[in-house]
């Protein structure tokens, strides 16, 4: 860790005190954590390499390689021939995250999780607690690799600069930005290190000689508004490190949503509608956890050729029922689909809950029912949905499988998002 940075007999803390904890290769940790031989080595998470798969993530080993997140797994065996590859074990990975969780919730009840190895805590000094809030991060990184896991941790007095911090020396580090040197760190920055500047507006602000997060933050209005619109002098700030942000349990749900992409293509209808059931039942099983239900249904198809298709239909009333989802989807697949095209990705959303105005942001929108013979009564529904709930909450996601998961499962790409809602 940066010694210049962190004084842990500091008990003065003057301000927030915002947290960004990053679990380091958390899914490629958590293999070599439960196959010893793997330690030291180079691990890839993400299927196969014989497939069309991409990496989901990668240990620091493999990374020596130039192995990265997302990258097309051709690429990474060519680059690390030597590597180990392994499929994701997302219910093992989802019990360690929430053994951190729970470490972190110990210290301070102000969490926020934005990825399932990612949360940021409020730790401000209190008249109740005067722990300097650098030995309460110490405590919790040491907490975590007590796991068998490590961590990297920013600290400073606002989100953006604990994120920015916590890139700054990984793996196991801690940086801590104190109180008032928040412009003289983040100055020196290139752009891309600013959460929110993405390759395109760092494109226009290199148009105007901006490179760095100082440059930023002493621009001109106007060039901020060009680049920016309505969130100019927001970016100004968080480049300044006095952006307010506090810590939030989320915004309101808008959608409850699911999508898989495939191995290979799928070009048979009964391997497609195999695939929306799939996804319906990750939908459904989400929102019962949750205690909602949607009246608008949405399907998302990608092609072979990376084309985008979506079709939108609203419900005669709102639903958490995979089975009624899933023949909604079929419904809606004749409107996107012909027989023979490939289709690499399908996705399915839920939305519109509690009554809110019905969202139109897809190419179509169908309003006739779905009539499916096929459908089971709605008893027989009930009493599906009860079981297999009460047996993936005792044993975990996969303890019940369909024979449309099981058909699905074996043309994943064997990679996943770290969105949190995978993991609860």
């Amino acid at each position: 860790m940066p010694q210049d940075m962190v004084q842990a007999n500091d008990s003065s803390w003057n301000g927030r005190a915002i947290m960004l904890l990053d679990l380091d290769a958390f899914f490629a940790s958590v293999e070599q954590l439960d196959h010893p031989a793997w330690r030291g080595k180079p691990v890839i998470v993400g299927g196969s390499a014989d497939a069309r798969d991409v990496v989901s993530t990668c240990s620091y080993e493999a990374r020596t390689f130039g192995v990265r997140s997302a990258m097309a797994a051709a690429t990474a065996r060519r680059l690390c021939p030597q590597a180990i590859w392994t499929p994701g074990r997302f219910s093992r990975y989802r019990e360690v995250s929430r053994q951190v969780m729970a470490i972190m919730e110990s210290e301070s009840p102000f969490i926020q999780q934005v990825s399932v190895d990612e949360a940021f805590l409020d730790i401000t000094p209190t008249a109740h607690r005067s722990e300097s809030p650098v030995s309460v991060a110490m405590r919790i990184q040491r907490r975590v690799h007590e796991l068998g896991v490590t961590c990297s941790i920013g600290l400073g007095v606002s989100k953006a600069v604990a994120k920015t911090a916590s890139e700054a020396d990984k793996p196991r580090g801690i940086t801590v930005v104190y109180p008032g040197r928040e412009a003289a760190f983040l100055a020196p920055l290139p752009t891309s290190r600013m959460s929110g500047i993405g390759p395109v507006a760092q494109a226009h602000l290199k148009e105007f000689g901006i490179t760095t997060l100082g440059q930023v933050a002493a621009a001109d209005p106007d060039v901020l508004r060009r680049v920016f619109g309505k969130n100019a002098e927001a970016m100004r700030a968080r480049c300044l490190g006095a952006d307010t942000d506090g810590i939030s349990a989320g915004e309101p749900v808008k959608q409850v949503s699911n999508e898989i992409s495939f191995a290979h293509d799928l070009t048979e209808r009964a391997d497609i509608e195999a695939a929306l059931g799939t996804v319906a039942a990750k939908v459904g099983r989400r929102l019962r956890l949750k205690g909602m239900a949607g009246s608008t249904v949405s399907l998302k198809i990608r092609y072979a050729n990376l084309n985008v298709r979506s079709a939108q239909k609203r419900l005669p009333g709102p639903t958490n029922d995979e089975y009624v989802i899933a023949a909604h989807l079929r419904s809606m697949l004749c409107d996107l689909w012909h027989p023979g095209t490939a289709v690499r990705l399908v996705g399915c959303g839920i939305s519109r809950f509690d009554g809110e105005a019905p969202v139109q942001d897809s190419l179509f929108e169908l309003e006739d029912e779905a009539p499916d013979a096929s459908l089971p009564s709605e008893e027989q529904r009930e009493n599906l949905k009860t079981a297999t709930d009460m047996v993936r909450d005792r044993f975990g996601e996969y303890a019940v499988q369909f024979g449309r998961e099981m058909r699905t499962r074996q043309n994943l790409t064997g990679s996943s998002s770290k969105n949190p809602a995978d993991y609860k």
